[in-house]
């Protein structure tokens, strides 16, 4: 677990202990705010699975380290689905205001009702939340998937969701089977 010197912000990996699932996929980490140190309940709670890229991981931390209150807000619903469509993503035909497509439609990014034990300081049911996922053959399993706690920053989510919708080449080891044929691989030369 790693919690940040002023004690507001938190990641820890979870996979051996919680057995929460998304996606059918168990949750490895978990990254967390306060609004002051000595507060009980966090902020919000942003959930990601094994799977996830670290491109957009690493984005969400860098840019929740950069703020000065993590548990402040400074963003809108709107910065998020912008920060996909800036990178060729498409809106949703039924819900374009709140989600937004890979143009593979294997990737989705979305507003909506969050599933249960999403930890929140707003206890209410029904609240939504920020959820992606990657489902490259539609009815098979997903890949990775994240979640947002309601009151999670959208600025912070912009973050994650701009980095995951970048066209810039990443490094990976093994490639997933299941986006075979759906992936540009580029030599290191």
């Amino acid at each position: 677990m790693y919690v940040s010197p002023d004690a507001l912000r938190g990641a820890e990996w979870v996979l051996p202990d919680v057995p929460l699932l998304l996606g059918g996929l168990p949750v490895a980490w978990e990254v967390s705010a306060r609004a002051e140190p000595d507060q009980a309940l966090v902020a919000w709670t942003a959930y990601f699975t094994t799977g996830t890229p670290p491109e957009a991981l690493s984005a969400f931390a860098l840019a929740l380290d950069a703020r000065p209150d993590p548990a402040q807000d400074t963003g809108s619903p709107d910065t998020v689905v912008a920060a996909l469509t800036a990178q060729g993503w498409q809106p949703d035909v039924d819900y374009p205001e709140t989600t937004a497509w890979d143009t593979g439609l294997t990737s989705c990014f979305t507003l909506c009702t969050l599933p249960e034990l999403i930890e929140d300081q707003d206890p209410r049911e029904g609240l939504a939340g920020w959820q992606a996922w990657a489902e490259p053959i539609a009815g098979q399993p997903h890949l990775w998937c994240a979640t947002f706690s309601h009151s999670t920053p959208h600025d912070l989510v912009s973050a994650f969701a701009d980095a995951l919708a970048s066209p810039a080449p990443v490094m990976r080891r093994v490639l997933p089977e299941a986006a075979a044929g759906q992936l540009t691989l580029v030599s290191p030369d």
